[in-house]
């Protein structure tokens, strides 16, 4: 299958041949393999898997906060994303302490507020990278 992965400032993959990608679809983790049903997904904050032919069967692992995913029917999957880390270069302390003050802003906020909705999707977002890593927030 062939894989287009790209984020407004950088394209990571332009026709790349790859064996599989699994992806964090809004209804839930689906893999996508030569010759799946075409298929458009809203991705949720997770982890990307890209599944490399060559270098038996690699896989390489990247966190996205959302986006898309579309799977057209001649085995090409389009990946966009505002934003995607390797999961190797995501700071645990750094997801924490995000997570800590976005915690913070959360409830000091005034309900229903736009304050309070930005800082419920950034709890959302790091809770979701630390999952990614290993890590556990409350």
């Amino acid at each position: 299958m062939t894989l287009n992965f790209s984020l407004p400032h950088e394209t990571i993959y332009a026709g790349a041949e790859v064996s599989q990608v699994i992806i964090p679809g809004e209804a839930g983790e689906y893999g996508v393999t030569v010759n799946h049903v075409p298929i458009i997904s809203q991705l949720q904050p997770g982890v990307l898997q890209i599944i490399h032919e060559d270098g038996g069967g690699e896989t390489e692992k990247y966190f996205v906060a959302g986006g898309y995913a579309l799977t057209h029917e001649n085995s090409v999957t389009d990946v966009t994303c505002p934003e995607a880390v390797k999961l190797d270069d995501i700071d645990p302390d750094a997801v924490s302490k995000n997570y800590d003050t976005a915690k913070t802003a959360h409830a000091s906020a005034e309900l229903g507020s736009l304050a309070q909705a930005e800082a419920q999707i950034e709890m959302e977002t790091n809770k979701a990278m630390g999952a990614a890593i290993g890590l556990t927030l409350a």
